[in-house]
Formats: structure tokens, C-alpha cells, sequence
């Protein structure tokens, strides 16, 4: 297998781990707002991306200091982590507080709104016009997304949870470009993902000592056992696996073919939706049920989808992609 082919393919498992994250964030949200009813989703979400990437940041770091013999970051994988620490850890913030007030499954198709958003960065930019293809593919994608936002067209408004979600996928833009960057090639992605977790919990953590009730009520957030089972799988499958393969494997793609392939992340959120709250609520007793397929996720879902199989089919990787893998 070609250093592309392996890329897509583990890209694809990122996509899986972080399918996971969406039922789990909403669960565990509605724990602690059992735990704590006098704060609000503002709190728990940054307590939650607090708790989750500093453990990530310091398993990663004793981690590097174990294989790589040491900790030691270059000026160029400081800039690029703290670059994505920034984009990634506000766009996680806004996505976080958005599933408290949308569907998992809604939530992980809007957060492809970086299919369109990436093209169009890239024609203002970079001046790189898009093709007539992938301007075809993403108005296809642009209305799929006005379908599953459930835009109000009398007022041209949505709902918090929608408009939220859509601000966090122009952040995470940010991210997928900073990953393509040629003057970043040679960094070490384990050690920017350490510069990135601490960078991430260095914005959030601050935020519970200013949102009411505190610090307090965001460490009181996490009182049950339950809740600290939550955490494990995010800080396990859903942040070091995912995060750490991105970080490695996604500048042996495009960012264009990167954000196709993770149109594929609500596909795995829809499927693991309808049987994994199901669970959680067995884990943690609060009344979180399956979600069901709609119509408005059929045809909103399906004309992103569609846009992203048409792209895919239309788009070649180029050739040094597939014989050095960069």
C-alpha cells in the first residue's frame, strides 16, 4: 500500500475515534448538568476540554520523552502547535457548547462545513480558484447543510446549536491548512500534538474560573465515577488516537482530500448514535435515548455525502502523494 492509500485509511479510523466523541460529550454533559444545575453548557464545556487535554498533554509528553529520549521542540513545531492549539481548541469549544443544544448526528455533519470552507480559503488566499467540479460539489454540500440546520429561510436564522457548529468548522479549517503547510513537513507530530493538547487546556482551563458557579462547580461537574469513565474514553480513543494519526498522517494528503475523507466522521457519528446512548445511559443513568434516522438527516446528510462521492470520484491525488507519500 501506496503512503497515500495508508494516509486515507487511517485518516478514515480518525474519523471513527472521533464518531465516538459526539455521544459521549452529550452524555457526559448531561451528567454534569444533573451534578451541577446552577451552571451552564459554557462551563461544562470548558471543563470538559480542560480535563481532557491535559491529560492528553501530559500522557503525550511522558509518551515522547520515552521514545523520542526527551521533550525537546523546535521553534517551527512550537509555532504549528500553538497554531492548531488555537484554531482546534476554540472551534472544540464552540462544537461542545453546540451539542448541548443539537443531535450528535446533526452536530458531526455540520462540522463539515470545512469542506466548504476549505476551498474557499484556499481561493482567497491562496489563489487557487476551485475547479467546476468541486464548486458543484460544494453547493451540492451547502445545501445539504441549509437542509440539516434546519434553516428558517422566513428569517434566514438557526438554531444556537447549528450556528455554533458551523463557527467551530471554519476554525478547524484553520487546522487542516496548517497541516498542509510545506514549511512544516519535517515537524514531529507527536511533539506538536503535545504543543497542541497544552495550548487547548491553556484556553480552556481559565474559562472555568470565570463562568459561574467557578472552578468549583466545574470540578464538582466531575463528582461521579461515571463521569470519569466519559472523560477516559475521550482522552483515549477520541483525542490521542484521532489526534495524534491527523497530526501524522493528514500532510500526506491534500487538505481538500483531507476534508472529503472526514465527511466521513458523520456517517460513523449516525451509526454509532443509534445504538451507543442507549449504552451510555446504562453507564450513567441519565435519560439519554437512541437517535433515530430522520428524514431531514437522509436527504441533508445525503446531499453532503454525495457531494464529497463526487469529488472523490472526480479527484485524482497527485503524483508525488502516491510515490513519497508527502
Amino acid at each position: 500500500m501506496t503512503a497515500h492509500g495508508k494516509a486515507v485509511r487511517m485518516l478514515v479510523l480518525t474519523c471513527f475515534m472521533w464518531a465516538l466523541s459526539f455521544p459521549t460529550i452529550k452524555a457526559l454533559a448531561m451528567l454534569q448538568s444533573a451534578a451541577v444545575p446552577d451552571a451552564g453548557s459554557w462551563l461544562f464545556s470548558a471543563a470538559t476540554m480542560g480535563a481532557r487535554f491535559s491529560l492528553a498533554a501530559m500522557i503525550t509528553a511522558a509518551g515522547a520523552m520515552v521514545l523520542r529520549g526527551g521533550l525537546r521542540v523546535v521553534r517551527s513545531e512550537l509555532v504549528q502547535g500553538a497554531g492548531i492549539g488555537v484554531f482546534s481548541g476554540l472551534g472544540m469549544l464552540l462544537q461542545v457548547d453546540g451539542l448541548a443544544h443539537t443531535q450528535a448526528s446533526t452536530s458531526a455533519f455540520l462540522t463539515q462545513g470545512t469542506v466548504l470552507f476549505i476551498p474557499l480559503v484556499k481561493w482567497v488566499w491562496q489563489r487557487q480558484r476551485p475547479g467546476a467540479l468541486e464548486g458543484a460539489c460544494c453547493l451540492l454540500a451547502l445545501v445539504g447543510i441549509a437542509v440539516l440546520a434546519q434553516f428558517d429561510w422566513g428569517t434566514f436564522r438557526i438554531g444556537r446549536g447549528e450556528a455554533e457548529t458551523l463557527a467551530g468548522a471554519a476554525l478547524f479549517t484553520g487546522h487542516i491548512l496548517m497541516l498542509e503547510a510545506p514549511v512544516f513537513r519535517s515537524n514531529d507530530a507527536v511533539k506538536v500534538s503535545v504543543v497542541m493538547f497544552a495550548v487547548i487546556a491553556a484556553l480552556c482551563i481559565p474559562l472555568t474560573f470565570l463562568i459561574g458557579p467557578g472552578a468549583g462547580g466545574a470540578w464538582r461537574s466531575f463528582s461521579s465515577p461515571s463521569s470519569w469513565c466519559l472523560l477516559a474514553v475521550l482522552v483515549g480513543p477520541c483525542t490521542l488516537l484521532a489526534y495524534l494519526w491527523m497530526n501524522h498522517w493528514q500532510p500526506r494528503v491534500s487538505a481538500i482530500t483531507a476534508g472529503l475523507i472526514y465527511c466521513l466522521e458523520p456517517v460513523f457519528t449516525s451509526l454509532v448514535a443509534l445504538v451507543l446512548p442507549g449504552w451510555l445511559s446504562e453507564l450513567t443513568g441519565v435519560g439519554y435515548a437512541n437517535e433515530t434516522i430522520t428524514r431531514t438527516l437522509l436527504i441533508g446528510g445525503g446531499l453532503i455525502l454525495a457531494a464529497n462521492v463526487l469529488m472523490i470520484a472526480g479527484t485524482k491525488p497527485p503524483a508525488a502523494l502516491n510515490e513519497h507519500g508527502v
